[in-house]
């Protein structure tokens, strides 16, 4: 089965800009009118909370919940971070503390090393998706799956794993393989609700297969190295990848109707393709193994850092990008590239900035002692504490998405993993897998809604009716497999642990930068 609605470069590509980057919690309509009044008594009462506060835990309680409440009203994130924890400064520790804080925060924040491979890797997403790579990556995994039971659904989850670890957009992925995926399932005979379930998950395991990005902004908030943290994503993100793509395997073997086994929507035979086509397709897309081999043989080998291999990955892609665009004004998709580039990293810097200020304010009340003090004294267990977490991040998944849930999260439980035996490089890969899960969580899942939007379009739904109860019905069939993934992690760490080790053990130590 050949891909006849694959998106095009520039216009239905994964793209990696300030608005994908979520820089507002909720990313949905800000609230009406009756919402903001409550909002602002909500935070009239956070205000007269904090400042009758008895003591200075209590006092940076009300300001997370200020937080949360601007998050609410759809404030962005980098504000809402950021202005309760000046209040916060200013009414515990008068204005020096205040002017401090606004004095260091921004150069403490972002100044780390380890970041300097975020613009690299937005580079390489954005040069991935200006070149018209993401097109010919589906139309390669549609070809080279077609012949599986369900051969489609497992080309497009392979297809969105790799689209969005490259492209650091979940979102920007999920609408690219809405708009090209459900169709091509869905003229093949598929079930509906397997068709819109498969480019629901597809995209979650991008957020853990390298190069990813929720991974580096982790790795800088809680101060490990940014080589052994994208590595420990790589095993658990593939094994998601497989899983569900086992899972519609199975579907084809054992329900095959569901997957459209033999005939097309209109009762044709599903067109076959040839070995030829299968390996032209593999012609069009030898850009992106290419990419990989610099990115990951260059910090096996310890030839690069990874801020090094990050940056020879992009230079690597602007070449693509120039050659696969080269009669098609090349410098004007290298120039729209960079600009993307530039207002995504800013909007990743913002962000960053005001978690800086939320750390210093944590320091400023002692809430973090007294929040991992509490946390020990319930006497969890580390697979009990995990479980209590799994439960917080799909609630939280309703209203946020994941870097905000990360970074309202991670400095207060930062301090709790030595307590609970957790490695912070696991801890890590299992709150962008978290949190990329709440995500697509009914009733309120983000991606749920947006997918549910994409099957309005005629050109996709191709005449049939697609609910929002069709939606939902399709994730109670795939997030039991997400689920069970999430079980298997806390029963064997040593899945994000070993690949690490090998890095450091080959690299000599170069890893680590």
């Amino acid at each position: 089965m050949t891909s006849t609605n694959t998106p095009t470069a520039g216009t239905d590509a994964p793209t990696l800009t300030s608005g994908s980057l979520l820089p507002t919690a909720t990313r949905g309509k800000k609230p009406g009118r009756i919402g903001m009044i409550v909002c602002f008594a909500l935070l009239a009462v956070c205000l007269v909370g904090f400042f009758t506060s008895p003591s200075g835990p209590v006092a940076g309680l009300w300001c997370i919940a200020m937080m949360i409440v601007l998050m609410f009203m759809s404030v962005p994130v980098a504000i809402a971070l950021a202005i309760p924890s000046l209040v916060g400064a200013y009414g515990l520790a008068g204005i020096p503390a205040t002017v401090n804080i606004l004095g260091t925060a921004p150069f403490h924040a972002v100044s780390k090393w380890s970041f300097s491979v975020l613009p690299m890797f937005i580079f390489m997403g954005m040069l991935l998706a200006n070149s018209g790579m993401a097109a010919r990556i589906y139309r390669a995994t549609d070809r080279w799956f077609s012949w599986l039971p369900g051969g489609i659904g497992i080309g497009t989850t392979a297809a969105g794993a790799g689209l969005a670890s490259v492209s650091g957009s979940t979102i920007g992925m999920t609408y690219t393989l809405g708009r090209a995926g459900i169709p091509e399932m869905l003229r093949a005979g598929y079930d509906k609700r397997v068709a819109v379930g498969t480019v629901i998950v597809s995209g979650l395991p991008g957020g853990l297969i390298p190069p990813s990005i929720l991974l580096v902004v982790y790795a800088g908030i809680a101060s490990v190295p940014v080589g052994p943290q994208l590595m420990a994503g790589a095993v658990p993100g593939i094994g998601v990848a497989l899983s569900f793509g086992l899972f519609i395997l199975c579907l084809g073997l054992f329900a095959p109707k569901l997957v459209g086994r033999g005939k097309n929507a209109t009762g044709e035979k599903t067109p076959t393709v040839t070995w030829k086509q299968r390996f032209e397709s593999l012609g069009e897309i030898w850009g992106f193994p290419v990419i990989m081999l610099v990115l990951f043989g260059g910090m096996f080998s310890g030839a690069f850092t990874p801020t090094e291999a990050g940056a020879a990955a992009a230079l690597t892609a602007l070449l693509l990008t120039l050659l696969y665009t080269r009669k098609d004004k090349p410098f004007s998709h290298v120039a729209q590239a960079a600009i993307s580039t530039v207002s995504a990293t800013a909007a990743i810097f913002f962000i960053m900035i005001g978690a800086e200020m939320l750390t210093k304010l944590l320091a400023i009340t002692g809430l973090a002692p007294v929040m991992t003090e509490f946390i020990t004294g319930l006497g969890l267990s580390r697979v009990g504490f995990l479980l209590v977490l799994v439960v917080l991040y799909l609630f939280m998944g309703m209203f946020f998405d994941t870097l905000s849930m990360m970074l309202l999260t991670i400095p207060i439980l930062l301090p709790t993993l030595s307590a609970m035996e957790v490695s912070p490089l696991w801890f890590g890969v299992f709150v962008v897998l978290l949190g990329e899960l709440g995500m697509i969580t009914p009733p309120v899942g983000i991606l749920s809604y947006i997918v549910h939007n994409i099957a309005k379009n005629p050109e996709v739904n191709l005449g049939q009716t697609i609910t929002l109860r069709d939606v939902f019905t399709s994730l109670l069939w795939f997030l039991p497999i997400a689920v069970l993934f999430l079980i298997l992690m806390i029963a064997v760490p040593q899945m994000t642990e070993w690949l690490p080790d090998l890095l450091e053990r080959t690299a000599g130590g170069t890893a680590t930068q």
